[in-house]
């Protein structure tokens, strides 16, 4: 019990801190184009709790978990691969360095000539953004595999798929996962960059369209409502994150322990 209300005061005492300190500064300096927090939250429930959670929250939210998806089942598909195969990551190591520099916004424009304004261009924006961290983590992750793993499955006979399957992901597990994580909150932020362009619907589109009609408390809103869904995204990962590694945090709370 004293533990649980520990966590839950560390959790909620730095947001109830700022959200305070909100409340006092709107209430001391009122600005128009920064409300206060209760106006806020009664906003928030009057905008979204309507029509726009099926017109734009959940469509934004598919975009997102589809295009995150499909990035980290390629990331750790190719991640692979390439970790496998040394000759490969020679070749390919260059043409990653200069990908994974783009920034990926300035792919909007030629994926809306190439594909058109809909949301493949959306998803597959997301992809690309999304997929670096996870592929390169994977690739490190499985480059990195240890030494007595590989000599005990050349020892016993274990080669090909089942190798991969029982040794390498397995060991590669806690930096695809390490990926992973890097990986959410940048499909997030692309979610909302591409449906600021081009778009009619969806949260970025929504948030620019209140801005532009200078509807700040509902502008307000959607960027409270991206927040929950950034914070809702990392409690579900990390939940996620503790059943598929269990092993690996079983471990390092019994070397914390010693």
């Amino acid at each position: 019990m004293k533990k649980a209300l520990v966590w839950i005061g560390f959790t909620l005492g730095l947001p109830a801190i700022l959200i305070g300190l909100w409340w006092l500064i709107t209430a001391i300096a009122p600005n128009f184009f920064f409300p206060s927090p209760g106006e806020i939250l009664v906003t928030f429930f009057q905008t979204w709790f309507g029509p726009r959670l099926w017109l734009d929250v959940l469509p934004s939210i598919l975009r997102f978990g589809v295009g995150v998806l499909i990035a980290i089942v390629l990331g750790i598909v190719l991640g692979v691969v390439i970790g496998l195969n040394r000759d490969l990551r020679s070749l390919t190591e260059p043409t990653f360095e200069f990908f994974r520099a783009l920034p990926a916004p300035v792919l909007i424009p030629p994926l809306l000539l190439l594909i058109g304004p809909n949301d493949a261009t959306k998803i597959t924006l997301i992809v690309l953004a999304a997929i670096w961290p996870v592929l390169l983590n994977t690739v490190e992750g499985v480059r990195s595999s240890d030494s007595v793993q590989n000599e005990t499955s050349r020892s016993y006979g274990i080669h090909g798929f089942n190798r991969v399957r029982y040794q390498v992901i397995p060991g590669a597990a806690p930096q695809i996962m390490a990926g992973v994580r890097q990986a959410l909150p940048i499909g997030l932020i692309l979610m909302v960059i591409s449906e600021m362009f081009n778009s009619t619907a969806g949260l970025g589109f929504a948030i620019i369209q209140f801005q532009r009609t200078f509807a700040i408390p509902e502008m307000w809103s959607g960027i409270l409502v991206l927040g929950l869904l950034g914070y809702g995204v990392a409690v579900v990962f990390r939940i996620f994150e503790r059943r598929i590694l269990r092993w690996y945090h079983g471990l390092k709370d019994l070397e914390n322990a010693s």
